[in-house]
């Protein structure tokens, strides 16, 4: 069972790829991607874990081994794919899970706990950010695009699309480069070469300004419920800074934060850490 097995579900016309492993009688850990990557990002932590718990890793809607509905047919909003999920959930007859959030997983996952809290046990943010100074100066580009969402300040983000970029996101601040792995981003970068996957890509950058739109939301959500809160961070990502992992304590005093001597893909280099921390933190 420490093993993934590999599957495919029909989500209301979408066809969802998902990764699981463990028992099912376990609790229950749903592993949420971030860009541009997909389930595959989880294949070092899901062996670690499959012990202690149930683990279901699904590919977000234009990622990965999942459809990719076409543009005109599926918006690519950040409402939209959290509804995708959660009706995974639903149709996977999951009750309750704790939520493993990285990257633009974090706001899908905040959506669906914040619209049914009592689903959610736990929630472990891996450079999953929910406040604005978490927001580093990279995202300057994409905030000019929301606030002037022209084809040129569209077009000047089409280079964080590119291999080069893609690798870029996965070294920045490793330390030890040999210790790196080339089949995340290799990977990723097969992904982002697929017809209109640059352009699903563009379209998801502009809509997460309604995620920033959202933090006050997601906040008063971890105010009201105080769900227990793992906050593991990647010291050195160039995105989401540091400050964006303590401003959880905030609006959740109890809160764990640790942070890694590593970059935005922690679980790259620090697979082995994250899983002892995760295990200690919910059992």
């Amino acid at each position: 069972m420490r093993s993934a097995t590999y599957h495919r579900v029909d989500v209301d016309g979408h066809e969802i790829f998902y990764r699981e492993a463990g028992d099912p009688t376990k609790p229950t850990l749903l592993l949420l991607h971030g860009f541009p990557s997909s389930s595959h990002m989880f294949r070092d932590l899901i062996p670690l874990l499959a012990e202690c718990f149930h683990l279901i890793a699904p590919d977000i809607p234009g990622f990965g081994q999942s459809e990719a509905p076409a543009r005109a047919k599926f918006a690519y909003t950040f409402d939209n794919l959290a509804g995708v999920i959660q009706r995974f959930i639903e149709i996977l007859g999951i009750e309750q899970f704790a939520l493993y959030a990285f990257d633009i997983g974090a706001p899908i996952g905040f959506r669906i706990a914040l619209k049914y809290p009592e689903w959610v046990t736990a929630i472990i943010s891996q450079n999953g950010n929910a406040y604005e100074e978490g927001l580093s100066n990279i995202w300057d580009p994409i905030r000019r695009y929301w606030a002037d969402p022209t084809e040129t300040n569209r077009d000047a983000l089409r280079e964080i699309m590119k291999p080069a970029a893609i690798r870029w996101q996965y070294e920045h601040g490793v330390s030890d480069l040999p210790n790196l792995s080339p089949d995340g981003y290799s990977l990723d970068a097969f992904y982002m070469a697929r017809p209109d996957a640059e352009e699903i890509q563009l379209d998801i950058a502009l809509d997460y300004a309604n995620n920033v739109a959202m933090y006050p939301k997601f906040q008063a959500y971890f105010r009201q419920h105080q769900p227990r809160f793992l906050a593991i961070w990647g010291d050195k990502d160039p995105f989401f800074l540091p400050a964006g992992a303590e401003a959880f304590k905030r609006d959740l005093p109890n809160a764990e934060v640790r942070f890694l001597n590593t970059g935005h893909f922690a679980l790259e280099t620090h697979s082995p850490d994250i899983a002892t921390a995760i295990v200690n933190f919910l059992l």
